[in-house]
């Protein structure tokens, strides 16, 4: 890959017909036209968050470096930024009054208010760029290695740059727009940044039953994204329609895996409700994250949720009791060998070789404590099941 350096270019060149799109979170276009700031394979703008924006102008004032900018050159007199298109839209927005930045005495300071020199400092700060010419294939790559510093490309921002192309910039339009009104009911499921493809991921997973690299090669020339947002909100107003209440543990959940494993089974929300109320409130539930699989399994598997079991206080005391009881009728403390046919029909066991279990099952309205608690020999514990 070609490389050319040049260090006559400044902030002011670079910014200039420099325009943001406030609606797609993209600082779109620089250099009177020349540059694409961010092109299909770019992450989404995330510096700004009155933090790391500022510190860019900060950087500007103080006089500090502010790294290498590499550009692609990609026809005549046009070019994409391959890294830099962080601090490059932060100081096109500050320059366009997108936000301001403190002064010496703690007053906020757009562009525009400005002193002329503070200004003409900013605009003549000179920039050194690298611009690259090189087949697609070699510019994805770099982009790959150059980005392992800063702010690490995610997997799903590889992705986009290994695959882009139509489909990734409509799916990007759809589930990498922060501006999306859906956004906020998708974020009770989902867990993530929007602006670092988190939601993207998620739609892609779901449809692609985890294999994300195989389906967007796939669609990478496809028109549309028809197929993805169909999935994607059937999966949604199916969590939605089966559960009406809204719980902050079901953010994050495997929905896609959920959907497709339980969506074909009936639900009356009513009652999925009355239960998730029930669960929540049961004290010896400690996995509230399972209680919505525990729902849909219908209510069979108790491991999802966890329950507290007995505390050691209790075992030893339920264990002593029933061993003076054993020793007087001079049967096993085990109430099942007790009944057995075997060699262990009076055996005593020791506390170590026993485990506590139920007498009713939790999952049939037996409670944790010392009157529902009997101790079992490890064989007739593991082999009762339901717990």
């Amino acid at each position: 890959m070609k490389t050319i350096l040049k260090t006559n270019l400044t902030v002011k060149d670079i910014t200039d017909g420099f325009v943001y799109n406030e609606y797609e979170g993209k600082g779109l276009f620089g250099w009177s036209g020349r540059l694409t700031i961010q092109p299909e394979y770019q992450r989404n703008y995330i510096y700004a968050d009155g933090k790391k924006d500022v510190a860019v102008i900060d950087s500007i004032l103080k006089g500090y470096p502010l790294g290498l900018l590499y550009f692609v050159k990609v026809g005549e007199d046009k070019y994409e930024v391959l890294d830099g298109q962080q601090r490059i839209t932060s100081f096109g927005r500050f320059i366009t009054n997108k936000f301001a930045i403190k002064d010496d005495n703690g007053m906020e300071q757009y562009f525009d208010g400005l002193d002329n020199e503070i200004q003409d400092k900013i605009y003549n700060t000179p920039l050194t760029i690298y611009i690259c010419e090189g087949e697609e294939p070699e510019i994805k790559k770099w982009f790959e290695i150059i980005n392992i510093a800063g702010v690490p490309l995610k997997n799903q921002e590889l992705l986009n740059s290994i695959y882009s192309g139509k489909f990734v910039t409509l799916a990007r339009e759809e589930f990498s727009n922060p501006q999306n009104a859906y956004i906020q009911k998708w974020s009770a499921y989902i867990r993530g940044d929007v602006n670092r493809q988190d939601f993207l991921e998620t739609a892609l997973r779901w449809v692609s039953k985890d294999n994300i690299d195989n389906y967007m090669s796939k669609h990478r020339t496809d028109e549309n994204i028809n197929e993805l947002k169909s999935y994607f909100n059937s999966v949604i107003d199916w969590i939605s329609s089966v559960f009406v209440d809204v719980k902050p543990e079901m953010r994050g959940l495997d929905w896609g895996r959920l959907y497709e494993t339980y969506h074909k089974n009936s639900y009356n929300p009513t009652d999925v409700s009355n239960k998730l109320s029930e669960l929540y409130s049961d004290p010896f539930v400690k996995d509230t994250k399972g209680i919505f699989e525990y729902i849909l399994g219908g209510c069979k598997d108790t491991k999802l949720l966890n329950i507290r079991l007995f505390d050691e206080n209790v075992t030893r005391v339920k264990y002593e009791m029933q061993t003076k009881n054993a020793k007087e009728k001079e049967i096993s403390n085990c109430p099942l060998c007790a009944i057995g046919d075997n060699n262990n029909k009076t055996r005593i066991w020791e506390f170590k070789e026993m485990d506590a279990d139920h007498v009713t099952a939790w999952s049939k309205g037996g409670a944790t404590d010392i009157d529902n608690c009997e101790m079992l020999c490890q064989t007739h514990n593991r082999a009762k099941g339901n717990r």
